[in-house]
């Protein structure tokens, strides 16, 4: 007669599994922990609701990068709230080192239920010393709906690109600065210099404010100048007052400091690596008054339809779209500038294309009664003289058309790109479809793949500053083919071995022309 073992039956509901972590711990020693958990429990990543920490947690990498590699959010709470939640096996030693004697159970138990599976500590990698520790907690009632962090994990949300070609990196190959090489053209130079002879009198930027309103069709009412798409986040959290803040994350994280700045509370949206970083029906809460969207997204450069992003306005909801990139997507197709959506408002940076990061030149498209609120929390004369001779350039319907044309010698450097990593097989994963002029990556070992990248001449963006990434993921400038080339042979290099090293990049084949937008047809006016 032969025994059977009798599996455990799976839980009847979602579940929160509480982590704990030494710093430096790996996302795949926290992976293989929370798994190894869920399976005790006769449980699989569907029935996961998020993983919970302490808030001295919430930016360690290897925690923040296993919970967007299972596609839920990581919520963080102060240790001295964890400290008032009972549990089996409280620590001293714990207590000593984050300030509550229980991380792991007390995060899972924080929102009520019960324990389905006790402390377990991680088996440790390559022979050391276990560094992460999971319980797992049924019925437990999460602070906010899934999607949403509880507290905001510390991001450095004040970096950026230009901090890895600062000081030591200033003679690296910059991949990590999104704006385009070789840039301003000679002729912009030329423009920008003329105006220097007039600094003597004040900005005047009436013609320049005619000039982006003719651009997209609207009246000079409906336009404010700004120094750059960063100045118009600050503006928008000065002069609002939202109830429930959301911004879409993974992307540029200027927005959401500049809220934070100013008092408010944000709640973040998190897209998921297995969706392709893409909005999905119902991720945004009804009842933000606030929303904030990249498009396309930085740092995962997915173009989201035009139509689905004008599908969150909502009655007394605020809908901003950073539209930094859009003018490196060809035909700009996706765009809402100029489209009147209820309580919409656009933000374009003129930063990327045109080289122009030093002058600070950007705008914003919304209705009349918005501008005028944005611009009584302005300073006067934001921008200037030379920033609005640049600005009344680069709106021209000729830059346009030559920003078109850039556009379109950038999508054909960005297949070659992805061509080149599609040879490192599955050592190297490419976020979503990229329709931007960089692309987001996951490596493994990422923060040892980009010293090492730097040791061999390249600079990259690290992704781990990004709410929703975590230390695997690297942003990458699209370049020219010769550039492109010797990066992917120092990518070779820089992998953990063995990977495989890239397949020789052929021509690019021509892209098929993109559909157009539901928008096209109808615009919203």
């Amino acid at each position: 007669m032969t025994s059977s073992v009798t599996a455990p039956s799976p839980p009847p509901g979602p579940v929160v599994a509480g982590v704990g972590a030494s710093r430096g711990v790996s996302e795949d020693e926290v992976l293989e922990l929370v798994h190894a958990v869920l399976r005790e429990a006769g449980a699989d990543g569907s029935a996961l609701s998020a993983l919970a920490t302490v808030a001295a947690k919430a930016g360690e990498p290897g925690v923040v990068g296993a919970a967007a590699r299972l596609g839920v959010p990581l919520l963080t709470y102060p240790a001295d709230r964890l400290a008032g939640v009972p549990v089996p096996e409280p620590s001293d030693r714990t207590r000593a080192a984050v300030g509550t004697p229980s991380v792991a159970e007390a995060a899972a138990l924080i929102g009520g239920g019960r324990l389905l599976v006790p402390k377990r500590r991680s088996a440790g990698r390559d022979g050391g010393p276990s560094r992460a520790t999971c319980a797992l907690a049924l019925g437990a009632g999460l602070p906010q709906a899934a999607g949403l962090s509880a507290e905001a994990p510390e991001y450095d949300l004040r970096h950026h690109g230009d901090a890895e070609v600062r000081d030591d990196g200033r003679e690296l190959t910059d991949l990590a600065v999104n704006v385009r090489e070789r840039t301003p053209p000679d002729w912009l130079r030329e423009r920008i210099a003329a105006s220097l002879t007039g600094l003597a009198a004040y900005p005047d930027g009436r013609a320049a404010r005619a000039a982006v309103a003719a651009r997209h069709a609207v009246t000079a009412e409906e336009v404010l100048l700004t120094a750059g798409a960063a100045e118009a986040f600050v503006l928008i959290a000065r002069a609002l007052s939202p109830e429930r803040a959301v911004v879409v994350h993974p992307q540029f994280t200027e927005p959401e400091a500049a809220l934070r700045d100013a008092g408010h509370r944000v709640e973040r949206v998190l897209l998921r690596p297995e969706d392709g970083f893409r909005l999905t029906p119902g991720a945004v809460p009804d009842d933000a008054d606030l929303v904030v969207i990249g498009n396309p997204t930085n740092p995962t450069s997915v173009l989201h339809p035009a139509a689905v992003v004008a599908g969150l306005a909502r009655p007394g909801r605020t809908l901003v779209v950073d539209e930094a990139f859009m003018d490196a997507v060809p035909g700009e197709r996706e765009s809402l500038a100029g489209h009147r959506v209820p309580g919409l408002i656009v933000l374009r940076s003129l930063t990327k294309t045109w080289g122009l990061a030093g002058l600070r030149v950007g705008y914003v498209v919304a209705d009349p009664g918005t501008v005028r609120l944005l611009e009584r929390a302005q300073p006067l004369w934001p921008v200037s003289s030379p920033g609005l001779v640049a600005m009344e350039a680069c709106v021209s319907p000729e830059a346009v058309a030559e920003a078109g044309r850039v556009a379109v010698r950038v999508g054909e450097d960005r297949e070659r790109l992805l061509s080149g990593l599609a040879g490192f097989g599955a050592a190297v994963t490419v976020a979503g479809v990229p329709e931007g002029p960089f692309v987001l990556v996951r490596v493994p070992d990422g923060i040892g793949v980009r010293e090492r990248l730097r040791g061999l001449g390249f600079a990259v963006r690290r992704g781990d500053t990004f709410p929703g990434l975590g230390a695997g993921w690297l942003r990458v400038a699209v370049r020219d083919a010769g550039t492109v080339g010797r990066f992917l042979e120092a990518l070779g290099s820089a992998l953990p071995s063995p990977s495989p090293a890239p397949m020789p990049m052929s021509s690019p084949s021509p892209s098929p022309s993109p559909s157009p937008s539901p928008l096209d047809a109808a615009p919203l006016r």
